[in-house]
């Protein structure tokens, strides 16, 4: 994982720039993206905030989990949009799978019926679009 940039480079950028050099000749200088240190100058020009910002996390959480546990109990055949609604949050579908999964959900085919005793029927060559037959060359 990445890390970000030592507060000394990001001093040294700002003393630069104070100093009236310009982006191109930063870059070069201190071996960092224009872009990157054009955002440290617009960052303390608008907030004033230099420090390098928390990474990762997860973020805002969206999904009450206690009552996705309720909603998953109450009816367990539901699908993943309808408990979007039940809950009803704006979030991705995907959030409501991730949020399953860290409560220990996990989609079971059948729950209440015993697996099929039927077997495949058909061989790796036939799923593969081959007939099983080596082709001559004559008829080509």
């Amino acid at each position: 994982m990445a890390t970000p940039y030592s507060q000394d480079l990001r001093d040294r950028v700002l003393s630069a720039y104070d100093r009236g050099v310009p982006t191109q000749q930063i870059s070069e200088m201190f071996q960092v993206s224009k872009a990157w240190a054009r955002r440290i100058k617009q960052r303390r020009r608008e907030t004033g905030e230099v420090s390098a910002r928390k990474m990762g996390g997860p973020g805002v959480i969206k999904v009450d989990r206690a009552r996705l546990t309720e909603l998953v109990r109450e009816d367990p055949d539901a699908t993943l949009p309808e408990l979007r609604d039940r809950l009803g949050v704006a979030c991705a579908i995907s959030t409501i799978c991730v949020a399953l999964k860290k409560l220990g959900f996990s989609f079971k085919k059948r729950r209440s019926t015993r697996r099929s005793r039927i077997v495949r029927t058909s061989s790796n060559v036939a799923r593969s679009g081959s007939n099983g037959r080596v082709r001559s060359m004559a008829g080509v």
